[in-house]
């Protein structure tokens, strides 16, 4: 299984910026996975950022970036995607996509099964 992200780059604070995740395996059923994303800031330990579940109906979000953050998703293409408006830099860090095999939506890293290889943004102030 592999996840892409992509995405992240250098914006100023109060812009905008789309990440991606783009998932691809042989057996790995995309639609079957509940999809998240977290972040880490240097020095800092990795924290929940959100997570949609199956069909994308549900949603959840860390407590940082509710309503400026919006998680979604499009089975058609095996993609998950994170809006973020109002960017602060407090959001600069390595943001990463994450694949759970669950039913319901999950928000620790341990209960992630698949992590992708991280995009970093930098918000400036």
């Amino acid at each position: 299984v592999q996840l892409q992200a992509s995405g992240g780059g250098l914006v100023q604070a109060g812009g905008s910026l789309r990440l991606s995740c783009a998932a691809s395996g042989r057996t790995f059923t995309f639609s079957s996975y509940v999809m998240g994303w977290f972040r880490q800031a240097p020095g800092k330990e990795r924290e929940f950022v959100a997570a949609t579940s199956w069909s994308g109906s549900s949603t959840r979000y860390g407590d940082s970036v509710k309503g400026r953050f919006t998680i979604s998703r499009d089975n058609a293409k095996n993609t998950v995607y994170l809006q973020m408006n109002s960017l602060e830099p407090e959001d600069s860090a390595v943001y990463y996509c994450a694949a759970a095999s669950r039913s319901a939506i999950v928000s620790t890293q341990r209960q992630y099964d698949y992590w992708g290889q991280g995009t970093q943004v930098t918000v400036s102030s």
